[in-house]
């Protein structure tokens, strides 16, 4: 399951492990191509926290990491920002990616 996060709970969130944030918005067309990746790749892993922040509703944590278009994936280990992508990503390229972080 994903979580919705906010700019009050996202530090909190995502203080520990490996977490995987997906900033979106209502608008935006390759969000909504992301979302079900991100849905079932939190579904497909355990080992990964999954939320999602709506960046019209949240301004200020996208802000502070220089999130500049969306989709843009945030990847953190124990609470420190380790890796960013940018834009549509497939489930295979979106694996590879966090297996580095969780091996």
């Amino acid at each position: 399951m994903v979580q919705a996060v906010t700019d009050q709970n996202f530090e909190t969130e995502t203080a520990t492990g490996v977490t995987l944030t997906d900033f979106w918005a209502t608008w935006c067309g390759p969000c909504k191509m992301q979302s079900p990746v991100v849905d079932a790749l939190a579904d497909a892993r355990d080992d990964v926290k999954f939320v999602k922040m709506d960046i019209d509703a949240n301004p200020n944590t996208p802000q502070s990491f220089g999130i500049m278009a969306i989709p843009t994936l945030l990847i953190k280990k124990d609470g420190k920002p380790v890796e960013k992508v940018v834009g549509y990503h497939t489930k295979d390229q979106l694996n590879e990616i966090l297996d580095k972080y969780t091996a």
